[in-house]
This record gives C-alpha cells, structure tokens and sequence, in this order.
C-alpha cells in the first residue's frame, strides 16, 4: 500500500476526510453499479430485494423504513422491478390504500447473484486491509453514518 492519496482541492482540504469518504464512496458505488448492471439492475434495487429475501410480502412502507431510501426513490425502484417481472404489488385486504409487495419466482432468483455480488464486492474491498483494519474501519464508518445521519435532522449552520 505504497501508493500515495491524492491531495484533495484546495476548498477541501480542511476536510480531508470527507473528501476521501467521497472518493472511497464514489468508487464502491460505481463498483456496485457495474456488478449490478450485470443482473440488469439499478443501485438500490438490491437492497429492496434483499430485504424481501428476508421477509417476503412486506408492505410499501416497511420496505421504505428498511431500506433507508427515500419515497420516491422506492416507488420509481418498484415500479421498474414489477415491470421488469421481479416482484408483483397488490393492495393489501385490509386497507386498499395499502401496497404488499411479494417477489416473483424471478425475483427470488437474484438471491445468489445478489450474495454472490456482495461477496465479492467484500473480497475487492477488503483484499489489502488486515483483519484489525477492517473491525477499526467498519466501526469507524458506523459512527460517522450515525453522526451525519443525526445532524441532517438539525438545521444547516447549526
């Protein structure tokens, strides 16, 4: 791990690692993506897939709550997915207001791929970290998630 990290612009070098969160998040994800669109999905299908595999038939609303995605992001996502012959929506008997999204046989099909793509997604990730960096690391990135997650429900300049 010789290589040198790039120095960032000037107007971000006061925050030095925000901007190597974006460089290190804008790699994983355009990663991501291209492993996706090789199972002709978007990003962020995955993770609404991946929580059906868990729990099939879940509600519109449980899934939004689950995945962390906005609504919009989540209706365009399973409107595309029902089109495209991955998972079916259907109001649910109890309130007609209600969408209980169920996959299809297709759908559940994407399991292994699906685990298979994480998996290696992990190994290119991981491949020069030691067991040590990795535990600091996904600590790390679990309390930095929190903190910006918190401070977006406060004001900006706050």
């Amino acid at each position: 791990m010789s290589e040198t990290p790039p120095e960032p612009p000037s107007a971000a070098r006061e925050g030095s690692l925000s901007f190597a969160i974006f460089l290190l998040a804008r790699a994983h994800r355009g990663y991501a993506a291209a492993m996706l669109r090789a199972m002709n999905l978007h990003p962020g299908q995955e993770l609404l897939l991946m929580q059906l595999f868990d729990k099939d038939g879940q509600t519109q609303a449980e899934l939004l709550e689950k995945a962390g995605l906005d609504h919009s992001t989540v209706s365009k996502s399973l409107r595309r997915m029902q089109e495209a012959g991955l998972l079916t929506r259907e109001q649910a008997p109890h309130d007609r207001r209600v969408m209980v999204v169920r996959l299809t046989d297709e759908g559940r099909a994407l399991r292994a791929p699906i685990a298979d793509m994480w998996r290696t997604l992990e190994q290119i990730t991981v491949r020069d970290l030691t067991p040590e960096q990795i535990e600091t690391f996904t600590a790390s990135a679990y309390v930095i998630e929190r903190s910006v997650r918190n401070h977006v429900r406060q004001p900006p300049g706050e």
